[in-house]
């Protein structure tokens, strides 16, 4: 056998099948569940990001502080299910985090690094200058009502907590920061400090018209602020005084990481995952079916059939169709008159009027059961389908009994 035919034998182009549609079903699959299975390991400031901006260190440092941590994909069920933590980037505004919608707290760290891309290593930023503050404030401020503040200088600063009194407790200080920043209330929209630092510049605000927390600073919680011990033991004390029992949910919906909600995602998930697989199944036996197939195709009947017989059960439709059948008792009887003039050998030139009464005569001789004037009358007297079957039944018999045929 030569090389060309063993490439296309059975056997193969079976394999070959089975792998092609095993490779599509991996690549629907994969298409469909893309976002969630990326690690978003991108180097941007969000919760998913290892690099130094970003917050993935705060993830695994507040779980293994024994806190509750979620990242979140896509909108959280359940009314104030814990403290929703949002980290939008340079160049977001305050529309970006409106989509997000969520019916219990809400923190928004506010961005202040626009790092750059590490060169030979993916994953990684090499930090560049900080993002202007006008800009900060033009983009995703100003609808706040907020004006942040950078200090010139890297150094520790020592936080202080506010209570709704007016007292404040010492939280702690933090490790060295470069270009702390903080925030302040500008125009009508108040802002109630909750943490500020030593110099009274508010860390952590509350916005009460937009139910909305304002996290100054992200080197609180990114990754490298966090490699500091100070630091982080000042986050989770925050975090801690702040919400003791909630738990934390970092979004990372405004950095493009949603979980895609399509049909394919609805016939790949409970509980629509089983008719799907029926339909998988049903076509797979299906192309196995047609694979294996024996016998030459049976190729569908023409639209119209051919032949007497066909022309005779066409006529017989048109016949029933039009509900003529009643009218043809007297053609049936005609005929049967004209069966028995011949086999009887009755004079050709007899009138109907006269070849009637010669089969009578001739009937009455023989024993016929019924005169033929009889059944003609009958016939024409004929109305309906019940009275067509006697009449003609008769005329049957009546030819056989003249002819002396046998049934």
């Amino acid at each position: 056998m030569s090389r060309a035919a063993e490439a296309f034998r059975g056997r193969t182009v079976a394999i070959m099948i089975l792998v092609g549609v095993l490779a599509f079903a991996g690549l629907t699959v994969l298409s469909v569940y893309a976002p969630q299975l990326s690690s978003g390991d991108d180097g941007r400031a969000q919760p998913l990001s290892r690099s130094a901006v970003g917050f993935a260190g705060a993830v695994k440092f507040f779980q293994a502080r024994g806190r509750t941590v979620l990242v979140s994909r896509g909108p959280i069920r359940g009314e104030g299910a814990g403290v929703l933590l949002l980290t939008p980037g340079p160049g977001m505004t305050h529309k970006d985090l409106d989509r997000v919608a969520y019916d219990g707290a809400r923190v928004v760290v506010l961005p202040k690094w626009n790092p750059r891309p590490h060169p030979f290593h993916k994953g990684w930023v090499v930090r560049d200058a900080a993002v202007p503050t006008l800009t900060l404030e033009k983009d995703l401020l100003l609808d706040l009502g907020l004006a942040p503040h950078r200090r010139t200088v890297t150094g520790t600063r020592t936080l202080w907590w506010i209570y709704d009194d007016g007292t404040s407790s010492r939280i702690g200080e933090t490790g060295p920061i470069t270009s702390f920043q903080t925030i302040s209330g500008s125009g009508l929209k108040g802002l109630e400090a909750v943490v500020v630092d030593q110099d009274g510049g508010v860390v952590l605000g509350w916005l009460p018209k937009r139910s909305l927390y304002v996290l100054a600073d992200p080197d609180l919680l990114n990754t490298q602020g966090l490699r500091s011990l100070a630091t982080a033991s000042v986050a989770d004390a925050m975090i801690g005084q702040w919400a003791p029992d909630a738990p934390l949910i970092f979004d990372v919906t405004l950095h493009g990481y949603k979980r895609s909600r399509s049909l394919l995602t609805l016939a790949l998930e409970p509980p629509f995952l089983g008719g799907t697989l029926c339909a998988f199944a049903a076509a797979l036996l299906a192309g196995l079916g047609a694979a294996v197939r024996f016998g030459p195709v049976r190729r569908p009947p023409p639209p119209f059939a051919m032949g007497k017989e066909a022309l005779v059960d066409s006529t017989a439709g048109l016949i029933r169709m039009a509900r003529r059948e009643p009218r043809m008792t007297q053609g049936y009887a005609r005929l049967c008159r004209a069966l028995v003039a011949r086999g009887v050998g009755a004079p050709r030139q007899l009138e109907e009027e006269a070849l009637e009464a010669f089969l009578d005569r001739l009937g009455a001789s023989r024993g016929a059961t019924s005169t033929f004037s009889d059944l003609m009358r009958d016939a024409r007297a004929t109305q309906d389908l019940a009275a067509l079957m006697a009449v003609t039944r008769k005329l049957y018999d009546w030819r056989l009994e003249m002819t002396r045929e046998h049934r």
